[in-house]
């Protein structure tokens, strides 16, 4: 993770520890070709890249929606977990997709902003981006557990 920017809520939360390689990438960050470009959980930002693979493509030969729907409730849920201490999880209770246009093989951007962090539940928005427009948005309900 190279000249990232990541400020956690906590250096030996899951999330931080995971950032600096200390302990396993969750398989679907792996599957997604996810890598965490910048964090700063005090401001409730987090930027991330994902790839389009060749083999995500639907009959259409664009990336299909489910695929784009598991890199925002990765990146989503990635944020809130930024924001926990060592012990604590995270959740996804719901996520409402909208797809905008279609979204190609290769990279895609991402961006997920807290919209309000409760003690419990946090209510988290994500965008895709790719060559500069969006391509999909997410409203996230999350559990902190």
């Amino acid at each position: 993770m190279s000249e990232a920017s990541f400020n956690t809520a906590d250096p030996q939360g899951y999330f931080s520890r995971m950032l600096r390689g200390e302990v396993a990438r969750t398989p679907v960050l792996t599957l997604l070709g996810g890598e965490v470009e910048f964090v700063d959980a005090a401001a409730g930002s987090l930027r991330a890249r994902y790839q389009g693979r060749d083999d995500f493509r639907n009959p259409a030969g664009t990336v299909q929606g489910g695929m784009l729907s598991a890199m925002l409730d990765d990146v989503t849920a990635s944020l809130v977990d930024a924001t926990l201490t060592a012990g604590q999880g995270v959740a996804t209770l719901s996520l409402q997709v909208s797809f905008l246009r279609p979204a190609n093989v290769g990279i895609i951007q991402a961006e997920a902003t807290m919209l309000r962090r409760g003690r419990d539940v946090c209510h988290v928005m994500g965008t895709l981006r790719q060559d500069g427009k969006d391509v999909a948005t997410a409203m996230a309900v999350c559990k902190v557990v």
